[in-house]
């Protein structure tokens, strides 16, 4: 059995020539409907009574168009094209490729060449991908989605400020909220403390890909691989999980929006123009909200867990730096120069690392082994004089904190420890 591919309009021109043949119409009424001479009729006539209907299928069929550009100048464009402009859209390939290499196409064959190639997607291809909504979590507390959404939250009537959100992702419930200046780690230090206090534990919080939740730098070298937030975590036994996307964490992003028409509306209304007063006002604003939108958990077990003794608060959410003590004693950190008091504890360290420990409230202190040292600092700011007279037990001391000085005298400030707004010799931590 022989199976013979055609057009449409070669079937159709089949049907006119076997009612041609059959008498049933004319050669005049035959040509009419195929759009031909009666000349042409009378040809395919015959070849048709002589060969069947292969005598209408094109004997060009399946070959290369006599148009079709050599296959080698494809293969060269195509080379030139993954070299040179593999990222490169069609129309900018094709006017590259004619004013660099003298080769001059149509904006289409190139597109064409680079579909086919695999270079280029069409617009089909490039729509967004579809996300499919996920499934709430049974629990209260078994995943908390937390954010920043930098907003004009007070309109013109105040700075433009970041308004920390925690929501749980079983009940849409808002569970914590707080204006801060920026999204930084003390601030999502102040805010974690506060959530815990109230609620507890929960089992895990959800996040995205923000410097305070995540290392992002793939050349990032030393250190365990955790941001001083997560290690917060860690060290109180809570999970953080990262989203791939924002629209994983959907909840939280869809609650930002609401809050950024009715918050900004609801603190307008009551004229609330400082970041004091709407922390103040959150509280109120936040059981209205619930009680309006948070839906009813499948499941009344609540997974936060109350806090232990061994969770020391304190300890956990501070800002914590690994710091070598020199021969004399000395160490440096924020730019201070901070001098540890000789003693029969402190006199063993030399060479030796310690934790230096920066709380959220600006107090600041140095451990070894979880004992506290005790030290004193150098202000950079207070000149030394050459010709000062120094006591001969604080001479070492002096010329080490001389040295420190010359040797950062034209280094910036370290990028891991910026200072905070509105405060002498200390940090503002950004993540």
């Amino acid at each position: 059995m022989t199976v013979i591919v055609m057009s449409r309009t070669e079937i159709d021109r089949m049907h006119v020539l076997r009612d041609l043949a059959a008498g049933r119409m004319t050669a005049n009424e035959a040509a009419q409907l195929m759009w031909l001479t009666r000349r042409q009729v009378f040809r395919l006539a015959k070849a048709y009574r002589e060969r069947g209907p292969s005598a209408l299928v094109s004997t060009r069929r399946g070959k290369p168009s006599n148009r079709s550009y050599p296959a080698a100048l494809r293969t060269e464009t195509l080379g030139l094209i993954t070299a040179n402009y593999a990222d490169f859209g069609p129309t900018l390939a094709c006017e590259k490729l004619a004013e660099r290499h003298g080769i001059h196409l149509g904006v289409e064959t190139v597109r064409q060449w680079m579909r086919a190639d695999g270079l280029w997607r069409d617009r089909r291809q490039r729509l967004k991908p579809v996300h499919q909504p996920r499934y709430r979590r049974d629990c209260v507390g078994e995943l908390v989605q937390i954010d920043g959404s930098e907003h004009w939250w007070f309109e013109d009537r105040g700075p433009q400020c970041t308004l920390l959100v925690f929501i749980d992702d079983a009940t849409s419930r808002l569970m914590h909220l707080r204006f801060v200046l920026t999204e930084s780690t003390f601030d999502y230090f102040e805010a974690t403390r506060a959530y815990l206090e109230r609620h507890g534990k929960p089992v895990a919080f959800y996040s995205d890909k923000h410097s305070v939740f995540r290392v992002n730098r793939k050349d990032a070298a030393g250190g365990d691989g955790m941001t001083q937030f997560g290690r917060a975590l860690d060290q109180l036994n809570i999970d953080i999980i990262c989203a791939n996307a924002p629209q994983a964490k959907g909840r939280v992003e869809r609650a930002n929006g609401t809050l950024q028409d009715r918050l900004v509306k609801e603190m307008r209304l009551s004229g609330i123009s400082t970041i004091e007063a709407g922390n103040a006002f959150l509280p109120t604003f936040m059981e209205d909200y619930n009680r309006r939108f948070a839906t009813e958990p499948r499941s009344d077990k609540d997974l936060h867990r109350p806090l232990a003794e061994h969770d020391q608060l304190d300890e956990a959410f501070a800002w914590k730096e690994e710091r070598t003590v020199s021969n004399n004693l000395t160490l440096q950190y924020d730019q201070v120069l901070f001098i540890l008091e000789p003693n029969e504890v402190t006199r063993p360290l030399a060479r030796k690392r310690v934790m230096v420990f920066d709380y959220p409230d600006g107090r600041l202190a140095i451990k070894h082994n979880g004992r506290e040292l005790p030290y004193r600092t150098f202000d950079r700011r207070q000149q030394v004089n050459q010709a000062a007279v120094v006591e001969n037990r604080r001479l070492g001391p002096v010329l080490a904190y001389i040295a420190e000085r010359q040797k950062a005298l034209d280094m910036s400030r370290s990028k891991k420890a910026p200072r905070r707004q509105g405060q002498r010799n200390h940090m503002f931590k950004v993540g």
